[in-house]
């Protein structure tokens, strides 16, 4: 039986890539703890191909930002699933997201990046993706990529 949220999935067409293991960082990419699951900074990669490397303002677009959050969330979700033994169901609510973004010292569209993990949050679960958030431009990122998004997801904890 296909859940509630991999119908939303397929309605929108959107597939999760696999979760992957960090690249470079030696961290767990999720814990839980009660009812919340903590899923550790994402970034945009799809089946472990790095995608958006540089800054935003710079030689990437508000845009590529834009779908770098949105590829960045989509990791969140792959990682999510995997916490979740395939269930993504169990999700209540998005409670915090952040999100870190590769910027060029004169760029101010931080915010405006970091909607398109919101956005995409928003359309996918609904109110339950509507959620409290920090959008930070940073100097350099890991690896050079643009975004890195990182989520604290309320979850049933009686499945």
């Amino acid at each position: 039986m296909v859940g509630r949220i991999d119908a939303r999935l397929e309605e929108l067409g959107i597939i999760l890539p696999q979760a992957q293991k960090p690249k470079v960082a030696k961290i767990l990419p999720y814990t839980i703890s009660g009812n919340l699951l903590f899923v550790s900074g994402q970034i945009p990669q799809w089946e472990g191909e790095v995608r958006y490397q540089g800054k935003v303002g710079k030689n990437l677009t508000l845009e590529e930002g834009r779908e770098a959050a949105r590829l960045s969330t989509l990791n969140v979700l792959a990682h999510t699933r995997n916490a979740l033994a395939g269930d993504l169901d169990r999700i209540n609510r998005f409670l915090k997201v952040n999100g870190f973004v590769n910027v060029t010292e004169d760029f101010d569209e931080v915010a405006a990046v970091v909607n398109g993990a919101s956005e995409l949050l928003q359309e996918i679960f609904g109110d339950a993706g509507t959620h409290a958030r920090i959008a930070i431009g940073a100097a350099n990122m890991p690896i050079g990529v643009a975004v890195e998004i990182e989520a604290i997801i309320e979850i049933n904890s009686d499945s």
